[in-house]
């Protein structure tokens, strides 16, 4: 059997944070192991530490070891194994306002950890991020449990699909017109009906006011041509 290509994944993050809400003070961690069966993963979370290992199947070992900026909350984070990565929301154990400056301990620049800007926010706008942000819509995910050793916590969810149904609003019930909804008129009969017997109504008060200017204009016409007769 050949020996098997040791890489270091590609490591994506981005962060929530929350000094009143633990629920919102949270990291978001992706290994980015392709191919990798849930079966021969292998990841263990500690308060200040990630480790993942996993064989492809083709040739390559993935391995990596996260030694975090600060302390998370594993009983209370969540996982998910798809096949082209592992997907981590991590707990912050210090309810606090103001972000990690880093996700590891080290100050060192590390080549294989990258922001994820798909879903970074500013500190200062994390509140305007929508309510099907990826943390509070993890039902397919997995939680880590007392210790979150060995390979137990891994789910099989496409992260992908989560709020699929929030494309627009014409994906929610009732919501295709005003009309659609029971015991509400047709909106825009309505306003067509409004619009038309408004025009009409300003019509026909316009008429006599232009009635009695053009009459005014003809006789004042008849007397300028009676003056002008020798």
């Amino acid at each position: 059997m050949p020996d098997l290509k040791v890489i270091h994944p590609e490591v994506t993050w981005a962060q929530r944070s929350s000094s009143t809400e633990p629920e919102r003070n949270y990291l978001y961690v992706n290994i980015k192991a392709s191919d990798v069966p849930k079966e021969s993963a292998s990841l263990k979370i500690t308060p200040t530490n990630v480790t993942f290992a996993g064989d492809s199947g083709k040739g390559v070992r993935y391995e990596a070891s996260l030694d975090l900026y600060g302390e998370i909350d594993p009983e209370n984070s969540k996982v998910n194994h798809s096949a082209r990565e592992v997907e981590l929301v991590l707990r912050k154990k210090e309810l606090k306002e103001e972000f990690w400056p880093r996700l590891l301990k080290t100050t060192q620049k590390i080549h294989f950890l990258k922001t994820d800007f798909d879903k970074w926010v500013d500190e200062d706008e994390q509140d305007e991020a929508p309510e099907e942000d990826y943390a509070n819509n993890m039902g397919g995910f997995e939680g880590m449990g007392g210790g979150a050793g060995g390979e137990g916590g891994l789910g099989n969810i496409d992260f992908s699909k989560l709020g699929a149904g929030l494309e627009g609003m014409g994906g929610m019930p009732g919501m295709e017109g005003m009309g659609g909804m029971p015991g509400m008129p047709d909106l825009a009969s309505m306003m067509a009906a409004g619009g038309a017997g408004g025009a009409e109504g300003e019509a026909e008060e316009d008429m006599p006011e232009l009635e009695e200017a053009d009459a005014k204009a003809q006789g004042s016409a008849k007397s300028s041509k009676i003056e002008e007769i020798p």
